[in-house]
């Protein structure tokens, strides 16, 4: 599990270098706290959750483990989509949708990781 965790930083690593060079060349600054989530939520966190799942294998084989995979790997995106929404032309109804559902389930994965670190990590 640990392995799939660091994958997916370095996708996310990828996605905010992009993402920064877009901002710079088209001088679309608006788009900073995306930037920001990107790295520090995408990069940085998924990135030392893999380590420590690498580190401690059995938290990583846990059902906690795996639905608290699904449920940041699905949110995340919708989080980070929703939070570009806001500058685009889009229903307020929508882009909250994404935001607050994303961040939900962002929020539940982190919940469900704290109780598996605390229950499993040992």
């Amino acid at each position: 599990m640990g392995a799939k965790w660091i994958k997916l930083s370095v996708f996310y690593l990828l996605i905010v270098f992009a993402f920064g060079l877009f901002m710079h060349y088209t001088v679309q600054l608006q788009w900073k706290a995306t930037h920001a989530h990107i790295g520090v939520v995408g990069w940085l966190t998924t990135g030392f959750i893999g380590l420590i799942y690498s580190t401690y294998k059995d938290a990583a084989e846990t059902g906690l483990a795996k639905a608290q995979f699904w449920l940041y790997n699905i949110g995340l995106p919708f989080l980070l989509v929703g939070m570009m929404m806001v500058y685009l032309d889009v229903p307020r109804w929508l882009f909250e949708l994404f935001v607050s559902g994303g961040g939900i389930a962002v929020a539940l994965s982190v919940l469900l990781f704290f109780v598996n670190v605390f229950k499993y990590v040992k």
